[in-house]
């Protein structure tokens, strides 16, 4: 018999009070936009084109959302950015494959390297069970089969730009088949 501070979720043992505070991936909401600037001056000082045309297009793209936003954008959105600009280059890179152009093909992957530098780590998938359990666990037994109510406690706890979405989708179709 467990305690009832704790319950077996995905063969884990977790509490089940909610996380202490949200997780954000990056704890400064200009740490990420500062080593983005700070990456940039280093590539012009040591003339790497290839870097520093990469980190300019990456910054553009934070500048454009800030004049959006009309303030500046946090870290978490600068994270979003950045995973956007890889999937971007990662397709456009399977284009380029399939129509036989490798030259255009490694350039794009190596610009997918270097903006990966600076991409705060996602959740593991170890990480994304226990938070998806709590939120589970935090529903009336009548409503722990909804998708939508789960995903809010879920992103409620849990910042969007530290997980890939559709990782805790089909984790929590998962953990919802076991039981």
């Amino acid at each position: 018999m467990l305690p009832s501070n704790l319950r077996l979720c995905s063969r884990h043992l977790i509490s089940a009070q909610r996380w202490p505070g949200r997780f954000y991936s990056t704890g400064n909401v200009a740490e990420l936009r500062m080593r983005l600037m700070d990456g940039l001056k280093m590539s012009m000082k040591a003339k790497d084109s290839l870097t520093s045309t990469t980190l300019r297009s990456v910054l553009s793209e934070v500048y454009a959302a800030d004049k959006v936003a009309k303030d500046k954008v946090s870290s978490s959105t600068i994270a979003s950015i950045l995973r956007k600009a890889v999937s971007k280059r990662n397709d456009a890179v399977s284009k380029f494959v399939q129509a036989s152009r490798q030259d255009l093909a490694d350039g794009l992957l190596q610009e997918a390297k270097i903006i990966e530098k600076y991409l705060p780590p996602l959740l593991s998938e170890t990480d994304i069970d226990e938070a998806l359990c709590q939120a589970i666990a935090a529903l009336p037994e009548a409503a722990q089969k909804s998708h939508g109510q789960i995903f809010k406690i879920f992103y409620q706890e849990i910042d969007r730009s530290a997980v890939d979405s559709n990782l805790v989708k089909q984790r929590l179709d998962t953990l919802l088949s076991q039981k």
